[in-house]
């Protein structure tokens, strides 16, 4: 076993930072050769850049070194830093997670990825990273989603949840989001390590502060330990002259210091002292040093202290978030170590050669294993403590296709989402209580009220409503452990960031929840890129953007949505509906979560709309529905022109065929609920999708083939493809700029979506006057 630092005797102490320090020093140059051999090495007959950042792995080894092999248990999940991925993997080649042969396919197809990936390596990755602020966050969202599954499925465990990071991530503002956010401050086992290298991707970081990230994270409820100085620094200051270097540095820019780490010794003699009043006490106590003495002092950072890590993990307290903030020098222990233009350079051949020397590695044969002795018993006991045993997933329960009732009245397709979650409740109770809803502070707004009014907010313990006995109080605030929704405060990127690890539960754990997001389409943009990336790392989720378009006349341009119809066409594993009939949107709603929580399942994206829609006008289809389009009105005969609408706009379309018909033009109208899936349909009929094609033949027969006039409330190229079913002239409408505020009907003859600008294309296509 791993001695305890807290109370092994000091000779325990030593031998334990020793075996640490020949790991360390194992995986500092299997991270640098892993990327030397997939640009040097590896056969490359394009010529163009492989690429890897041997100074941004340096930076963290000593970092992943103590917490792989000493600190973590098994119930632990940890997110690492984009650009030191090769440290990863060579960390897990160490623990036994991967073989030596697969360190030679970094960044080659269907080898290691260029940056860690839960479903694309082969090897255990605890969370996907590569947009910078989104892995950093991550392990917040994922502690909650832990909290809520252990709550109400137990076996998710304990463990606490790492973020890795480097601090120019901090710049993303998403970091900053999460930190704030009043769910967050109660997560204890939530700690971040920030490597503090104090270098970007083009240069030294001349203004970063320590003390202003620590009182940011103070502010917000956080735990801070700093590690700035290791063990010989520490040391050095208490001699005389000691505490004039601790000024010295302290007081030193961040560029000077990083221009520190590439001086000879005699010129650190020179520089080191500086010119004020420690310059005089600071030459003698260099004097008294010798080269490899003060080399090594000058870049004897906590963040490279292993025992100072040690301590700071033990110092850990868990009724809150902690941030470490390690001190570290970018590329250290290379030839590039603090050099500005470092972050994706390579050591040259002999370099590499020297680097192999250094750490006890041999160029000819880098995969080499660790010598018997104890850095490599110590990985084998942390292989054998960190192993998980597999994970037995639950099947999600079955979702009903159809409540068997149809709606009555005049109503909203976002009316209909809030009626089908209260629905599903009632008709299969055990997927409902599978079923998670979060919001950013908009669920009376977005129909969310009889949901959480019946199922109740979820919070780790319970609280007091306070206005449960006031009569005028609709929406009531039942805040408790079993509830089943989250609020978070107004930050989409928060939301969907909880929502990709609520929909990652069935992979983590084993088991499945139905993850909800809702938040207003038009923020939806805002949202895109961290959803995104929750789908590519295996979160399984239902986005639901509501209201949407320019029917939002009266809120004017702001608020008005355009490019979210065609996210179903491109954004690889999530299909999008836009239904226009209240049936139709519980039709799909079922659809969507049916996609949940299962290895061949995939997200959905639904939009919808607050603008009421007669249900006298829909067809009762639901395969269609749900497939993606279904035929609203044939014309009797052969129609001259079919007009293909979505959403909010199908009344508009109904319109222009009476009007058209009026005229003696034959229009067939079809409602399209799902361009993604028809459009994946029509890339099937060219053998370039494996999707199935019945709807077109259902939906736009080929006998009945004719001119075509699309119509959405977004933007028009999302329907524009429709031509290409039958090879048949297309004038696709929607919006193509920014809105303007106003009463319906002017805002859709502003954007040409009105029913005469229908008329005017359908006449134009059948060349009528």
């Amino acid at each position: 076993m791993v001695p305890d630092t807290t109370t092994s005797p000091r000779t325990g102490r030593q031998e334990l930072l020793t075996a640490l320090g020949e790991i360390e020093q194992r995986v500092l140059w299997l991270s640098a050769a892993t990327i030397d051999h997939a640009n040097r090495v590896r056969p490359n007959p394009t010529g163009l850049k492989v690429g890897g950042h041997q100074a941004s792995c340096a930076s963290m080894v000593s970092i992943m070194t103590t917490l792989w092999f000493h600190e973590l248990t098994a119930d632990d999940r940890v997110s690492v830093k984009p650009h030191a991925s090769p440290a990863l993997h060579a960390v897990n080649h160490l623990l036994g997670e991967l073989p030596a042969e697969a360190l030679t396919t970094l960044r080659s197809f269907g080898g290691l990825q260029s940056y860690p990936s839960r479903t694309k390596d082969p090897d255990p990755v605890d969370y996907s990273t590569g947009s910078v602020g989104i892995g950093a966050t991550a392990p917040i969202w994922g502690a909650l989603a832990r909290r809520y599954v252990e709550g109400r499925f137990p076996g998710a465990g304990t463990g606490r949840q790492y973020a890795l990071l480097g601090d120019a991530e901090l710049d993303e503002g998403a970091c900053w989001e999460a930190v704030q956010d009043p769910m967050v401050a109660g997560l204890g086992e939530v700690v971040w390590i920030v490597d503090l290298n104090r270098q970007s991707l083009d240069r030294v970081v001349p203004a970063l502060s320590a003390e202003r990230l620590a009182g940011m994270f103070e502010a917000a409820g956080w735990q801070v330990l700093t590690l700035k100085y290791g063990e010989q620094l520490t040391e050095l200051f208490s001699r005389p002259g000691g505490e004039a270097l601790r000024t010295r540095l302290d007081t030193m820019g961040n560029p000077e210091y990083q221009r520190l780490l590439r001086c000879t010794p005699a010129e650190l003699r020179d520089r080191l002292p500086g010119t004020g009043s420690t310059r005089e006490p600071l030459e003698r106590l260099v004097a008294t040093l010798d080269d490899d003495a003060l080399h090594s002092a000058v870049r004897n950072l906590g963040g490279h202290d292993l025992g100072a890590l040690l301590d700071a993990y033990a110092a850990i307290d868990d009724t809150r978030p902690t941030v470490i903030l390690a001190y570290t020098v970018k590329g250290r222990g290379l030839h590039s170590e603090g050099h500005p233009q470092n972050h994706s350079s390579l050591l040259t051949r002999d370099q590499l050669a020297d680097l192999a020397t250094r750490t006890g590695a041999d160029p000819d044969d880098p995969w080499r294993p660790l010598p018997d002795g104890a850095a490599a018993r110590l990985c084998a006991e942390r292989a054998e403590e960190l192993r998980r045993p597999p994970v037995g997933r639950i099947a999600p329960p079955p979702v009903p296709t159809d409540f068997g009732r149809t709606p009555g009245g005049t109503g909203t397709t976002q009316q209909a989402f809030g009626r089908a979650l209260l629905d599903l409740s009632r008709s299969a109770p055990e997927a409902a209580a599978r079923v998670v809803t979060v919001s950013p502070d908009v669920s009376s707004s977005t129909n969310l009220g009889g949901w959480l009014n019946k199922v109740g907010v979820w919070s780790p313990t319970e609280r007091v409503d306070w206005f449960a006995d006031d009569a005028e109080t609709i929406l009531h605030w039942r805040e408790n452990p079993t509830g089943q929704h989250v609020e978070l405060g107004i930050a989409e990127t928060n939301l969907v960031g909880l929502l990709g690890e609520l929909g990652a539960t069935w992979s983590r754990w084993g088991q499945p929840l139905l993850p909800i997001g809702i938040m207003y389409d038009p923020f939806v943009n805002r949202a895109l890129e961290p959803w995104q990336f929750g789908i590519y790392a295996g979160g399984q989720s239902l986005l639901v953007g509501t209201p949407s378009g320019v029917t939002l006349a009266p809120e004017g341009g702001a608020h008005q949505s355009i490019t979210t119809p065609s996210l179903g066409l491109e954004q690889p594993g999530c299909t999008t509906w836009e239904p226009a009939f209240a049936q139709d949107a519980e039709w799909c709603v079922l659809a969507a979560l049916s996609l949940l929580g299962r290895p061949d399942g995939g997200s959905a994206y639904l939009r919808l709309s607050t603008r009421p829609v007669d249900p006298a006008a829909r067809e009762r289809r639901r395969r269609q529905a749900v497939a993606g389009a279904y035929g609203l009105r044939r014309a009797e005969g052969t129609p001259d022109v079919t007009l293909a609408a979505m959403g909010a706009m199908v009344p508009e379309a109904l319109a222009a065929a009476d009007r058209l018909a009026s005229l003696g033009v034959a229009a067939d109208v079809v409602c399209v609920t799902s361009p993604g899936l028809l459009f994946r349909a029509t890339q099937a009929r060219r053998g370039l999708d494996d999707a199935p094609q019945w709807v077109l033949d259902q939906a736009f027969p080929a006998d009945r083939a004719a001119p075509l006039v699309t119509l959405l409330d977004g933007h028009p190229h999302t329907l524009a493809f429709l031509g290409t079913v039958h090879n048949t002239p297309v004038t696709p409408l929607g919006v193509t700029h920014f809105g303007q505020s106003g009463a319906l009907d002017e805002v859709y003859r502003h954007h040409g979506i009105d029913t005469e600008s229908v008329v005017r294309a359908a006449l134009d296509l059948t060349h009528r006057p």
